[in-house]
């Protein structure tokens, strides 16, 4: 594999000295670039775009030739998986995944099996093989998967959902069910991201959507637990290299003590939390990613600037930060705005290393 030329995203994780803040951007290859929007139109759909190595590389790469990022993400989608166990995913225009074949009861999740990355997901490990190829070591590779809560709240629900009624209905009223879809998957991601980090992926993350709808003491019950299991069985060192993970989970401040304490290398942190407040709660046991509004990007690039300054002034002095947005870029973004952004971190995050 090709020596690493930007590794300050990797070291910023590991919480060593860097010189300046790294930056990426979450959903940075997508919509609001208008090369991705002409390249999915040619493709036909979204998971033709995914399921072709090359296209998913093209994809990758598009958001690094226009900024200075220093890490690429895989172009995929979280629910990868739940696709590869034979539930039916399909995409209705302006709404969003659906699957065809739910799952709502035991015998339904005594059915599905864990899928075999190199096999039903072997599109996947072939798009990490040949994003590696081309990124020719210029900065590290970000792979992913959905959290075991977050893809069972797709497969049970049947789609998106605003009330959770379907997936909470099934995780009180029969647990061990739940439990028993939660384990399958969770062994899923584990060999779903130890096989992207054998393909290439030189940091992996778990996405945790929806973990922030449940309870203090369900989400330790239901989501955290099964992200623990995932990290305890994550292969950690790779080609000579420590392999970093980060978990995140949407609204879900209050449970960033609890998620340091998993082993993982960084948190994801969204803007509802102040990143000084969260700097406390993990005690510098983790790197934390994060967390500006994505909102801010339709601003103009002063107050974006502002903004940023006002983010790095609150996580502070030192090492662990990694800039990014509290959740995914939207569609609608001007480009320029997110070069004003990423312009911006460049130019006022060297002052809090030295």
């Amino acid at each position: 594999m090709n020596t690493l030329q930007n590794d300050v995203y990797l070291r910023a994780l590991m919480r060593e000295p860097t010189e300046r803040t790294p930056i990426w951007m979450m959903r940075q290859a997508g919509r609001y670039l208008p090369e991705y929007r002409e390249l999915r139109q040619q493709a036909g759909d979204f998971m033709t775009l995914c399921k072709n190595p090359e296209l998913a590389c093209e994809v990758t790469l598009q958001p690094l030739r226009r900024f200075p990022l220093d890490a690429a993400i895989l172009f995929s989608d979280i629910l990868t998986i739940p696709d590869a166990m034979g539930l039916g995913l399909y995409f209705e225009t302006g709404e969003g995944p659906k699957f065809e074949r739910p799952v709502r009861d035991l015998a339904a999740i005594n059915k599905l099996s864990v899928p075999d990355p190199e096999q039903e997901l072997g599109y996947v490990m072939n798009a990490v093989r040949t994003i590696r190829r081309e990124l020719k070591g210029e900065v590290p590779l970000i792979g992913f998967s959905g959290s075991p809560w977050t893809l069972a709240t797709y497969m049970v629900e049947g789609g998106s959902t605003k009330n959770f009624s379907e997936v909470k209905k099934l995780m009180f009223a029969e647990p061990q069910a739940m439990h028993q879809l939660l384990d399958k998957l969770a062994q899923s991601v584990t060999s779903y991201l130890n096989a992207q980090i054998a393909a290439g992926a030189q940091a992996v993350m778990v996405f945790d959507t929806w973990g922030g709808v449940l309870s203090p003491r369900d989400y330790r019950e239901f989501s955290l637990r099964y992200m623990q299991q995932i990290v305890d069985g994550l292969t950690r060192e790779n080609d000579g290299r420590r392999v970093p993970v980060t978990l995140f989970t949407k609204n879900a401040g209050n449970a960033l003590s609890e998620m340091a304490e998993t082993g993982a290398d960084a948190l994801g942190v969204d803007w509802t939390t102040d990143l000084a407040e969260a700097r406390t709660l993990v005690q510098d046991k983790v790197a934390l990613q994060g967390n500006m509004d994505p909102s801010v990007l339709y601003a103009s690039p002063a107050r974006i600037e502002e903004e940023v300054a006002a983010i790095l002034a609150s996580y502070g002095k030192g090492n662990g930060h990694v800039f990014n947005l509290g959740h995914g870029i939207h569609p609608q973004v001007n480009p320029e705005h997110a070069k004003a952004f990423i312009e911006a971190v460049h130019k006022l995050s060297p002052a809090y290393h030295r």
